[in-house]
């Protein structure tokens, strides 16, 4: 952790006062991606544009760097653009305790912050470090690594989502269940699709009156299995700081733990709540909200991320 002397402390909280235009004294955090024509640049939270747009490609910032993409490769900037991992991979994920995930000749292994590879590529399939550990996939199937790229449970699921809240999703034949760090299996498989554990809740998906998915709706379950709050959403997704986004008809709101719909669903597309702000689409824009559903970024981008 990085120590904060006085004299850093003091320079931040002058530069926080100043109201100059000049981009270096724009706030730097938290920034999310945003599509201006056919480049990727950054905005701050009051909209500002923080980095230029100058990327085909442009991700989250996950432990303070970014993925880009510059043609047709893919590397990471820090939140002043600088570029401090240069594009050669051909194709990366964000920043998890300490390691991303990169793609080099149709394998994939991680890379530290400085770009060296850690565990070198040779997963046919792989996910982010989470708790500690991997999910990756080899001859066998689906199995999970620790940070050192010794396997800690071995292959043998069909599909394989990250561990969240101590569980990780897990797939054998058609249905999915949960499994803990042993690999033993504590919610048994059954669900036709199923989510990471996020706040306490996992959203499903479990067939009902037929064998085909127009009979299915989405709800949540808790750890050990239980739905708590009942199936009839078009869509779903985790809940973060507290709420949900949800599909009703065809149009998307915002749902807390105690199923009270918190923001009527009238977006036509909308993500997760991160930094307090929400990316939600109308027609073909996009823009922000804020946890009461007041538009604070208008509608004017043609792709968004999330605050980070």
């Amino acid at each position: 952790m990085r120590k904060i002397t006085p004299f850093l402390l003091l320079a931040f909280l002058l530069s926080a006062s100043c109201t100059s235009s000049n981009s270096d004294e724009i706030p730097l955090d938290p920034l999310a991606p945003v599509k201006m024509g056919t480049q990727w640049g950054y905005i701050n939270k009051v909209g500002e544009t923080v980095i230029k747009p100058k990327f085909d490609g442009a991700g989250n910032f996950k432990e303070g760097l970014a993925w880009i993409k510059l043609d047709g490769k893919w590397g990471y900037i820090d939140k002043s653009g600088k570029t401090v991992i240069k594009p050669k991979f051909d194709g990366i994920w964000g920043f998890q305790e300490g390691l991303a995930l990169v793609l080099l000749d149709g394998k994939w292994g991680y890379v530290d912050k400085a770009g060296k590879t850690v565990i070198k590529p040779q997963f046919y399939g792989a996910g982010d470090f989470k708790e500690g550990v991997a999910r990756i996939k080899l001859d066998n199937g689906w199995g999970y690594v620790d940070k050192d790229g010794e396997v800690v449970i071995n292959p043998q699921f069909d599909e394989a989502g990250d561990f969240k809240e101590g569980l990780a999703r897990i797939k054998l034949g058609s249905v999915w269940g949960y499994a803990d760090k042993t690999g033993k299996i504590v919610i048994n498989p059954q669900f036709d699709e199923a989510g990471d554990f996020k706040e306490g809740l996992a959203w499903i998906k479990l067939k009902k009156g037929g064998d085909t998915y127009s009979y299915t709706k989405w709800g949540y379950i808790d750890k050990i299995g239980k739905i708590v709050i009942e199936q009839q959403f078009e869509e779903v997704k985790d809940f973060q700081e507290g709420l949900a986004w949800t599909k009703l008809g065809d149009k998307y709101g915002y749902i807390d733990k105690a199923r009270k719909i918190v923001i009527s669903p009238h977006f036509d597309e909308a993500g997760d709540f991160k930094e307090g702000l929400a990316k939600i689409k109308f027609g073909s824009k996009w823009g922000y909200i804020d946890k009461t559903g007041k538009i604070v970024i208008n509608p004017q981008f043609g792709g968004a991320g999330d605050f980070n």
